[in-house]
């Protein structure tokens, strides 16, 4: 762990790194720090996934597909599309630019800040890791200290792959991601809850540094009237109970219409037993609650639910000393309960019933806009009602929390649960300043220069109208 004083040391050898960088760190260089990191990630590959399992018994294949295998992918295709990603981009000129030549040039911003959340301690670390080593910058990664072995295992494999004033990863708890906020980094890049995500905006402000926020919410899943409940179901209860329900575009909670409780719940029921058995304590696929206080704030929100009228309509279980919650599903809630208001971020999913899906939609836009929707749904005039009365960083038709991981897409939310996008070509413009270089060829302008004789006020004249 590291002192408060030690994160002004490393940021100042990487900014005066990232100077010398500005003319030194192409094409060539970038894909080589790439390759680096790809293949430290094979090397330490089993060190990565045993520390994973040791912060939460979070299992090995799951870790693999979720963690490992989406960052190869980022590397890879950040490698493939780089050259293209670089170039400058020509910009028409306008009548009145007539003569001159626009380009749009991607510059590294310089040094970036990305403090990573506990849930994906991988995958939310490293992946924008790569769009900031894409676009050419250095970082100091704070990974959290919710996933200590994790943490230490990051540390060790970046050290292995790429200089310190190239990448440094900077552990400890909550006064180390203090002491890196006061520094004027030139990009920050926080994935985590929305009260936290305030304190960075408000933190980072103070330098006018420009943020990127990963955030979180509710995020609804709405099924349409005759969609087809047993592929909803089987998608909703990977999507929620996956890494034990702590995602952040997991299904928050399921919005069905009345008569179909049933059978979805039927349908629900029996896709957790294919997954995790008929006792998920006992299955090696499903994992634990991160820690105490976590497991706490889910056991209140179940018994503050019960408390108040709702029902238990599967799971339940839990075990305190391991930190084990069942994959339980709630009925008969209301508004006036926590497990309506706050981000459930765990294996707990309510199903709610609608008469009308006006109502259903209006359910949805009474609250902040979600980080994800999803939508199940046979009939398209349905889900294009969907898509267009509602508003969500991202959409999912008849699927669940894979938009996150598709290369071509950008993911980030919109209000409350998010600002700015990472991922391939958005990421790397994330982290670049697109800067526009306008070079005169042989301008007209000159001809409007002043004195404002009657010659220009005819050129003028002239201009306006074919403005019009």
């Amino acid at each position: 762990m590291m002192d408060q004083t030690e994160p002004r040391a490393i940021f100042e050898r990487h900014a005066k790194a990232a100077v010398a960088r500005r003319t030194g760190f192409g094409l060539r260089e970038r894909r080589a720090a790439l390759t680096a990191l790809l293949a430290a990630l094979d090397r330490h590959r089993a060190k990565l996934l045993a520390a994973m399992k040791a912060d939460y018994a979070k299992n090995e294949t799951e870790a693999t597909l979720w963690e490992i295998l989406p960052v190869q992918t980022e590397i890879a295709h950040a490698r493939r599309h780089l050259r293209a990603w670089m170039r400058p981009r020509l910009k028409l000129p306008s009548l009145t630019m007539l003569g001159t030549s626009a380009r749009l040039r991607p510059e590294p911003k310089g040094v970036a800040l990305i403090i990573a959340p506990w849930n994906f301690p991988v995958l939310l670390a490293l992946g924008p890791v790569v769009s900031a080593l894409a676009a050419g910058n250095s970082v100091i990664l704070k990974p959290s200290e919710l996933t200590p072995a994790t943490s230490a295992a990051l540390k060790a494999m970046l050290a292995d792959a790429l200089p310190e004033d190239l990448v440094a990863v900077a552990e400890g708890g909550p006064e180390v991601a203090e002491a890196l906020l006061d520094l004027p980094f030139d990009h920050i890049f926080f994935t985590g809850s929305t009260a936290v995500g305030r304190i960075v905006m408000e933190r980072a402000a103070r330098h006018l540094t420009p943020v990127t926020l990963e955030l979180g919410g509710k995020s609804p899943v709405i099924i349409g009237p005759g969609a087809d409940l047993a592929r909803a179901a089987r998608w909703i209860a990977w999507g929620r109970f996956a890494n034990t329900g702590q995602t952040c575009v997991a299904p928050d909670h399921v919005i069905v219409p009345r008569g179909q409780e049933a059978a979805l719940l039927a349908a629900l029921k029996a896709e957790l037993g294919r997954l995790y058995g008929p006792d998920p304590a006992l299955s090696p696929d499903y994992g634990r609650i991160v820690n105490a206080r976590h497991f706490g704030r889910l056991a209140g929100l179940i018994d503050d639910a019960v408390a108040q009228g709702a029902t238990i309509a599967h799971g339940g279980a839990r075990e305190g000393d391991r930190n084990y919650i069942a994959p339980t599903i709630v009925t008969g809630t209301t508004p006036a309960m926590r497990i309506s208001d706050e981000e459930i971020f765990g294996p707990i999913l309510p199903v709610i019933a609608y008469d009308d899906p006006a109502e259903a939609i209006s359910q949805i836009n009474a609250r902040p806009k979600p980080l994800a929707l999803y939508v199940f749904a046979r009939a398209r005039a349905f889900i294009r009602r969907v898509r267009a009365e509602t508003t969500s960083g991202s959409l999912g038709v008849n699927l669940t929390i894979v938009q996150f991981i598709h290369p071509n897409l950008p993911f980030g939310g919109i209000g409350a649960s998010g600002l700015g996008a990472g991922h391939g070509r958005a990421g790397f413009e994330t982290f670049s300043h697109m800067k526009p270089v306008l070079t005169n060829r042989l301008s007209t302008l000159p001809l409007v220069f002043p004195p404002y004789n009657g010659r220009v006020r005819a050129l003028t004249r002239l201009l306006l109208r074919f403005l019009r």
